[in-house]
């Protein structure tokens, strides 16, 4: 393991440290979403490149997953960052204080899962409309239809 990370993972007793596709991976648990990204962020990774999230419906325990890609320009590593989290009013801790660039990622997420980015300065849709109901990329949300009318077909009543 780069040094850098197993001065993290001495730090975070909890965390679980993996491999997936030659990249380092930290799964943390929830209540120690924030202090990790700190953490690193003291340690050097200057970066929040991305934050997403999978819903994982009824295939594991927790439903959701909120993963953040960290870069340290200066180590030249990178980390994935995982955590889980219930059904039930999903929430978890923003990193936007951390790295400001991790706004408007939260905001999607937030627009598209419904999952609660804790100290978020905005938190508001980013890409539905303000009275969009749902959150579109949650398996449980129902997909709509338009009739499509084709040219030289039948009219559609």
């Amino acid at each position: 393991m780069i040094p850098v990370l197993d001065t993290l993972s001495g730090q975070f007793e909890q965390v679980i440290w993996e491999k997936s596709h030659g990249q380092d991976v930290a799964r943390v648990p929830v209540d120690d979403w924030y202090a990790f990204g700190e953490a690193a962020k003291d340690h050097g990774f200057e970066v929040c490149a991305d934050v997403t999230a999978v819903d994982w419906m009824r295939q594991r325990p927790d439903r959701f997953e909120v993963i953040a890609n960290l870069l340290s320009m200066s180590l030249g590593v990178r980390l994935r960052i995982i955590t889980s989290m219930g059904r039930d009013e999903p929430t978890v801790a923003s990193l936007t204080p951390l790295w400001p660039g991790a706004g408007f990622a939260e905001r999607e997420v937030y627009d598209m899962f419904g999952i609660i980015f804790v100290g978020h300065p905005d938190l508001t849709r980013i890409l539905m409309p303000d009275d969009w109901e749902g959150h579109p990329l949650r398996k449980d949300f129902g997909v709509g239809s338009v009739p499509v009318q084709f040219k030289d077909s039948h009219q559609v009543d």
